[in-house]
């Protein structure tokens, strides 16, 4: 057997971006996606169907690589992904081309920036290899003793290194002793912590992974939403100048994976993401903006008021009410309580509409209660807190639930209005690429289920009950949910990527979001159906793809091009599987529902 000895070293960076003519677009779906535990190894890998993907480094704002791939007489295979070892984040991928196959095996040196591939090769006549790498930022050098002669077969290890010497110094250490340890390190992580008796081992401990894998190493408590970059955020420079923007930090994503993580018993991430929402992302004047990058950076900066709420119930679940953390979340709540026309908000949590709505009612008035509940342990007033989130909490009926509207039963909630009028055949467009407007009694979205689930309304309030079903009615499709009528966040009819840059009106269609199925199933714990809550974590598992990697929509019973693994999607996974064996949604807020159920009388 010939020996396969490559070396792909990329230089200290100090070239321009590549051109956007040189960037290759590549699906955002990814196979496989890891990166050591160490601080030492600030690199990460994502795998795609013909090899490895975007690699980041030095932080997981930035993707430094775009692909680098076994090519086989010039040509790559096709990859079926696995993970190599179900407790750590080892990957392999059997590739497949005319008459060859290839096995590798990727981790990351745990000691340094790189990324290491154990590479075996078998052919039925001579061929000859050589490796494909496209860099995104800075020159690349490759020194190879490969064969020059085509070969039958060949084994050995490349690495991609970030800094002059990494790569040799980690092909010189050698793949068995990098593996070994990188392996420890995420068995020795899993060891301390728990796993929930309803869900599947597998996918769960992946998802454990995944997300504590988002976490950046030069920036702790800055973990992104996914390291991938769907249809035009990967492609389209006038949209996206550079990659994104889902290599960013979401402070509502953060906070969804920070209670994920509380139940799977790391409070410390969860620790450090509150700590990066107000020492990283709060703006002077409280607010907490869209997204930042993983330094806290700003980039995009629209409002969203359930982000600035996100703090107030994140601290609330750790019992965080030190001097210097109720300063900040004082300043996030009085924030919401001088926003022009609160709890109306620039934008919801789909971030392409401003308006009432009820996911943000929800939020705002339980992390206000929550930063009432602090203040009280601390012996402080919080009766202007209090009397805002209960006048909110009254009002949220009036302002989002309609009983003139063109579904029954009614009342409903509606996704949002605009004019805090819900009997009101007031229009608006949908944006991402409808053509027309809609009467905003027409759009549906099961996110008013935020109002159970954050304790602000009763499961079994009859407003709740009769947008179940209006929400099945219309929103319900293969078993699965769209996240709002006519969503057009998503694929062509034809399975072109989305844009919102068409040269002509294009339709684009989104799909079904397993998260919230999720969102249902901690629902169904609230009005009794266990059972049902269980069949929606098996669904949710059921969109895994090989390397268990859990998507944002799916489509058939696949995902689809869209952003895989989404942070959001493995979190929500994990706190259903606590909340089943707990027989109740972990995450919600007693203090919140203690103070509105008893007294709560429908609309």
């Amino acid at each position: 057997m010939k020996s396969l000895a490559l070396v792909v070293l990329l230089l200290v960076m100090t070239a321009p971006i590549a051109r956007a003519a040189d960037v290759v677009p590549l699906p955002a779906d990814k196979q496989g996606f890891g990166t050591a535990r160490s601080a030492a190894s600030p690199v990460w890998f994502t795998l795609g169907h013909q090899g490895l993907s975007e690699i980041f480094h030095p932080d997981l704002s930035t993707p430094a690589t775009r692909e680098t791939r076994l090519l086989v007489d010039g040509k790559p295979g096709q990859a079926v992904t696995e993970p190599a070892d179900d407790r750590s984040l080892t990957f392999r991928q059997r590739l497949r081309g005319e008459g060859w196959h290839a096995e590798i095996t990727y981790v990351t040196d745990p000691q340094r920036a790189a990324v290491l591939a154990d590479v075996g090769f078998s052919s039925s006549r001579p061929m000859r290899l050589s490796v494909d790498h496209v860099p995104m930022k800075g020159g690349s050098e490759v020194v190879s003793t490969l064969p020059t002669e085509p070969v039958r077969r060949a084994h050995g290890t490349f690495a991609v290194g970030f800094g002059a010497g990494v790569a040799q110094a980690a092909l010189d250490r050698g793949f068995a002793a990098a593996q070994r340890e990188y392996a420890q390190g995420w068995h020795t992580y899993l060891a301390g912590l728990r796993r929930p008796a309803s869900a599947d081992r597998r996918l769960y401990d992946q998802s454990v992974m995944v997300l504590a894998a988002t976490e950046d190493k030069r920036n702790p408590g800055a973990l992104i939403a996914s390291p991938s970059f769907p249809w035009a955020f990967g492609f389209d420079r006038e949209l996206a100048p550079e990659l994104g923007p889902y290599a960013l930090v979401w402070p509502r994503d953060l906070y969804h994976v920070a209670t994920a993580m509380i139940a799977a018993g790391d409070r410390g991430i969860a620790m450090r993401a509150l700590d990066f929402m107000l020492n990283k992302q709060q703006q002077p004047d409280g607010h907490l903006p869209q997204n930042t990058r993983t330094d806290g950076t700003l980039f995009w900066k629209s409002v969203q008021l359930d982000e600035t709420a996100a703090p107030l119930l994140l601290a609330w679940q750790l019992d965080r009410r030190d001097a210097s953390t109720v300063d900040h979340l004082r300043k996030a709540a009085d924030y919401l309580l001088s926003y022009p026309n609160a709890p109306f908000s620039e934008q919801e949590r789909w971030e392409n509409q401003s308006g009432y709505s009820p996911a943000t009612i929800a939020s705002v008035v339980a992390g206000l209660v929550c930063f009432a509940d602090l203040l009280h342990r601390n012996g402080e007033n919080a009766d202007r807190y209090l009397e805002v989130a209960d006048e909110w909490q009254r009002k949220a009926g009036s302002w989002t639930a309609t009983t003139t509207g063109p579904y029954e039963p009614k009342p409903y909630y509606l996704r949002l209005t605009k004019d805090g009028n819900p009997d009101a055949g007031t229009k608006y467009n949908l944006g991402d690429n409808n053509p027309a407007d809609i009467d905003q009694r027409a759009v549906v979205d099961p996110s008013f289920l935020e109002l159970t689930r954050l304790g602000v309304k009763r499961a079994d309030d009859p407003t709740i009950r009769n947008t179940v079903r209006v929400v099945d009615q219309q929103l319900k499709e293969q078993g699965y949910w769209h996240r709002f009528t006519q969503d057009g966040y998503g694929e062509t009819a034809d399975g072109r990527p989305w844009n919102i840059n068409w040269p002509t009106p294009t339709r684009t269609y989104g799909r079904l979001w397993p998260l919230l199925s999720g969102e249902r199933g901690e629902y169904e714990l609230l009005i009794g159906q266990k059972a049902s809550a269980a069949k929606r974590l098996r669904e949710i598992a059921a969109t895994a793809n090989s390397g268990l990697m859990l998507p944002e929509q799916v489509w058939d019973g696949r995902g689809t091009t869209s952003a895989t693994p989404l942070a959001w999607t493995h979190a929500q996974y994990v706190r259903l599987a606590w909340s089943i064996d707990a027989g109740r949604p972990v995450e919600r807020p007693d203090v919140v529902a203690n103070r509105y159920e008893p007294a709560h009388r429908g609309r």
